[in-house]
């Protein structure tokens, strides 16, 4: 049986909170969408309700998920249910009158429709212009069409209809900067997730203290040092003591020192609370968890996972380590600072430094695969899978667990 992958990419909005997903098709031979538009719109469809899940795979928000013109004309799309899902149809659909007809139909059902990354031309224009007061959405390649002075009259013709712009392919800054000029209310790609490097800038006193308390929780420290390090920083202590009393945590007995609050919560609640502190308050301009937070949770989810199926008698200092490659491999994103730099101030060992920078090691292959996973980069994926014998269900299974995990973390801390 042919492997099949189910992706999902964030669309963030100009706060760069997580608005909506793209659910992607790959299989293991390409690395772009299977050529039979229909059946990966009905794969993905199907995958995600019966396999997956809705509730684990998006985790309360809707998804868009690419339509070409024989899924758009079969009965089959008016049995997806709405609530959940984006219809993004092809520009490779023909405007016939039937197909106008349909998208008008689904438009007054109630469902969203959106426009995906057309060709951003008059010609192509006049194709969609008698159905875009029924679409809500249209996407736009940023890479193809940021200088284009066309692009930007058309754009504007969209956005008269009450049609909101996506800005795909965006990985650097200067590109969502391109999507924000071009009128973009909504960006998808890992921008958020590259930093920008500003040479000599050095950690901030707290800073190095939070990441300083992190290391020494994942290492297994003594209690007393680790107690002494966060009674040297008065604010990071006053923080920790309103986390516990924020309904997070219920005790019995009145709290009477840092020791006490480390041993009744524990080293890894204490130690994912530092990581909360480090990426979403650094980032995040709201109380919402930023995409670059919920990126970490999902490496050191998947760090110690697949670490755990390749070495089923991996040590807890082994487990330990893969976490802290996870936290620590989008840490000059908050920091400002390169990488090599925070790896050389922390004072980390070869063997996580070697992961990060490098690749090496069994953790550096790990992390490698987690952004294989995170590019849809199937035959790399494959090629791991082949070389340590894990089969695809398993896999499978590791990345949803880690989805679900994700997304119980985005909903216990909203409830906090």
């Amino acid at each position: 049986m042919e492997n099949t992958y189910i992706a999902r990419q964030p669309i963030v909005d100009k706060e760069e909170k997580i608005f909506a997903y793209e659910l992607l098709y790959r299989d293991a031979q390409k690395h772009s969408d299977i050529e039979n538009g229909r059946y990966a719109s009905v794969s993905v469809i199907t995958n995600v309700l019966n396999k997956f899940g809705i509730k684990k795979l998006l985790g309360g928000r809707k998804a868009f998920v690419k339509v070409d013109e024989k899924f758009l004309m079969s009965d089959m799309i008016l049995t997806i249910p709405k609530e959940f899902f984006i219809f993004s149809l092809l520009d490779t659909i023909v405007m016939h009158e039937r197909a106008i007809e349909r998208v008008e139909q689904l438009h007054h059902k109630g469902y969203e429709l959106c426009l995906n990354d057309t060709e951003y031309s008059f010609e192509n224009f006049k194709r969609f212009e008698s159905v875009l007061e029924y679409f809500t959405y249209a996407k736009i390649n940023i890479t193809k069409y940021a200088d284009s002075a066309e692009a930007k009259q058309l754009i504007a013709r969209v956005q008269a209809y009450n049609v909101q712009m996506i800005g795909t392919r965006i990985e650097e800054k200067e590109q969502r900067d391109a999507a924000v000029i071009l009128g973009c209310e909504y960006f998808q790609g890992y921008f958020f997730a590259k930093p920008n490097i500003v040479e000599n800038k050095k950690f901030e006193p707290n800073q190095f203290a939070v990441m300083k308390l992190y290391r020494l929780l994942m290492q297994d420290e003594d209690i007393e040092v680790i107690a002494t390090e966060f009674e040297k920083s008065y604010a990071i202590s006053v923080q920790l003591l309103r986390f516990i009393n924020s309904g997070a945590f219920s005790f019995r007995n009145k709290i009477s020192s840092i020791n006490q609050v480390m041993v009744l919560v524990g080293r890894k609640p204490l130690a994912q609370w530092l990581m909360l502190m480090i990426y979403s308050k650094s980032v995040s301009k709201t109380d919402e968890l930023s995409p670059v937070m919920l990126l970490v949770k999902s490496r050191t989810e998947l760090m110690e996972a697949i670490l755990k199926i390749i070495e089923p008698k991996t040590t807890a200092e082994c487990l330990s380590e893969a976490y802290f490659v996870g936290v620590l491999s989008l840490i000059d994103t908050i920091f400002e600072v390169p990488l090599q730099d925070i790896l050389s101030q922390l004072n980390v060992s070869d063997r996580i430094a070697d992961a990060i920078l490098k690749d090496e090691g069994i953790l550096g292959e790990i992390y490698a695969l987690i952004r294989h996973i995170e590019l849809f980069h199937t035959k790399a994926i494959e090629a791991f899978a082949l070389k340590y014998g894990i089969t695809h269900q398993k896999i499978d299974e590791v990345i949803l667990k880690s989805i679900e995990n994700v997304n119980d973390f985005e909903d216990s801390a909203h409830q906090k």
